[in-house]
């Protein structure tokens, strides 16, 4: 049965190196949690200290309301599936999946019974006498992932699962791990430092970066709106612009970019008039418009990407901006020494302080 797991105040340190700083989190029953950061930002260090495998020098971590702290890492009821798989080189799909109900010393009955159900959930039974060596990597994994859910734990701990495989392989499996995860309804706690991925496959993700989490939000709003501007630069990309604040009355705040482009946002907090602000606008966020209307750019590369047009324009500001086109609604491509007018979508784009790089967007909460 599925639990709920709480993380709160934790630390953990090797001698005067702290991984993870006074770092809390709920994660909610049955849900796809993510930790997303990148390498040594403490997002393994993290699961391993739910597994068991690190201690926890200060605050708890539960399942439900038992605290797992001191709990040894064979009675803590979780699944783990690994980077490189570790399953048996010298036994078959079924075996491999078959130890941990052995180990459990359930009646044959069941294990037959678990078995055929969950070879059919991770599609795998045309593969059951096979050896791994004779698996394809996304074939091993869901070798892992079924010997990880059959003994049915509290939670699945999934680090990095799907670094090994190439491309084509990791959209098949990231499909695969979600469906999975959904219909068997299991706390699912997985690391990645693939945006992508994550956005892909997360019920909720939290960014992290160097032992603290940044935000946790839903991926949708983890993308649209960034708590900050540590989580805006590392989910997705976005050009960055200086703004000046014109006014604010009556809800409506002006700004001029440095670009030269004034702009009315409706969604901001209280500002002062001449403070200085940073404009964080993702590349499908400018639109095209007619001649002397909007800033004005020149194109200095345009990649045609089949969907999507990809260009670089160099505004005049500190160095070339990103923007996106969709293909099928662009009404010409333009060409390296065009020049083009932009406006950008003022309901969609973010705005941050300055000096704390947090967001000026009303509403916007980290979540920590």
């Amino acid at each position: 049965m599925a639990v709920s797991i709480y993380i709160k105040n934790v630390m953990k340190q090797y001698e005067d190196n702290v991984v993870i700083r006074d770092l809390s989190a709920d994660i909610v029953h049955g849900e796809l949690f993510t930790l997303l950061g990148p390498s040594g930002c403490g997002k393994t260090t993290l699961l391993r200290m739910i597994a068991g495998f690190n201690s926890v020098e200060k605050g708890t971590i539960a399942f439900d309301d038992k605290v797992i702290n001191n709990i040894p890492v064979h009675k803590r009821n979780f699944g783990m599936v690994f980077q490189n798989y570790a399953i048996f080189p010298n036994m078959t799909v079924y075996r491999n999946i078959e130890y941990g109900l052995k180990n459990k010393k359930l009646p044959p009955d069941e294990i037959k019974k678990r078995m055929a159900d969950i070879m059919d959930v991770v599609q795998i039974t045309p593969f059951k006498d096979r050896y791994p060596d004779k698996l394809s990597g996304g074939q091993q994994q869901r070798v892992a992932l079924a010997r990880a859910i059959v003994v049915q734990p509290q939670v699945l701990l999934m680090d990095e699962p799907l670094s090994n495989l190439d491309a084509k392989l990791r959209l098949e499996m990231r499909e695969a791990i979600r469906e999975i995860q959904k219909r068997i309804g299991i706390t699912t706690v997985y690391v990645t430092h693939d945006q992508e991925e994550a956005l892909a496959i997360s019920d909720r993700i939290a960014v992290m970066s160097k032992g603290d989490i940044q935000q946790i939000d839903t991926p949708e709003h983890i993308y649209s709106r960034p708590y900050n501007t540590f989580v805006a630069d590392f989910i997705g990309h976005s050009c960055h612009f200086r703004g000046t604040v014109l006014s604010q009355e009556g809800g409506k705040t002006t700004i001029r970019m440095e670009s030269g482009l004034v702009i009315e946002v409706d969604h901001l907090i209280p500002l002062k008039k001449d403070q200085e602000i940073l404009v964080y606008v993702r590349p499908e966020e400018f639109n095209f418009t007619k001649q002397d209307q909007g800033m004005k750019g020149v194109v200095t590369i345009k990649r045609f990407l089949g969907k999507y047009i990809n260009y670089h324009i160099d505004f005049g500001t500190q160095e070339p901006v990103e923007v996106t086109a969709d293909t099928s609604s662009a009404e010409r491509i333009y060409e390296p020494g065009e020049t083009v007018y932009m406006n950008v979508n003022t309901r969609r784009i973010n705005f941050f302080d300055k000096d704390t790089q947090t967001t000026l967007v009303a509403g916007v909460e980290s979540n920590v």
